[in-house]
């Protein structure tokens, strides 16, 4: 529902890295086999293109979820360090959402025009390279307090339950 409104259009990203953190590390805790993580990444993206967004939300989801899976094969799957940096690109993912403006600027902007008039301009204002990166680092650094608020969830009530 963020998107509704353009401005925040730009935060969600970093939102949904502290959000999902609790979510991605208890299957990452869970589940520690070769790519479970570029599987269980890439069900959004294939879904959101189904629904009608255009291949940049795949390509760009499918580079960062190897890069992401790779990362976590470093930490042989179990290292909190690596499957933080993991996830912190991993979040990364949704900004395929908002390149979509400037790497298949037409076919999203008819994609957004039910929204009005106002929304596109205020999109394409908005959505530039500049902003992009901004709104990758927050995504990224969203995914890592996301990555140890999620830490200390499955500490404290993960463990607890003998979920973990």
């Amino acid at each position: 529902m963020m998107g509704m409104i353009p401005i925040l259009f730009l935060i969600y990203p970093t939102v949904l890295g502290i959000i999902a953190g609790t979510v991605v590390m208890l299957f990452m805790t869970k589940v520690q086999k070769p790519w479970s993580l570029f599987i269980f990444g890439m069900i959004s993206p294939l879904v959101m293109f189904a629904a009608g967004h255009t291949y940049v939300v795949v390509v760009l989801s499918l580079i960062v979820m190897i890069i992401a899976e790779l990362i976590r094969k470093i930490g042989n799957y179990n290292s909190f360090k690596y499957n933080m940096i993991s996830y912190a690109i991993f979040s990364t993912w949704i900004c395929s959402s908002m390149m979509q403006m400037l790497l298949a600027k037409e076919v999203y902007i008819e994609h957004c025009r039910m929204m009005g008039d106002d929304y596109v301009v205020a999109l394409e204002k908005l959505i530039t390279y500049p902003h992009m990166a901004l709104v990758a680092l927050g995504a990224f650094l969203g995914g890592i307090l996301g990555a140890y608020i999620g830490k200390a969830l499955l500490k404290k009530h993960f463990e607890k339950a003998g979920i973990v």
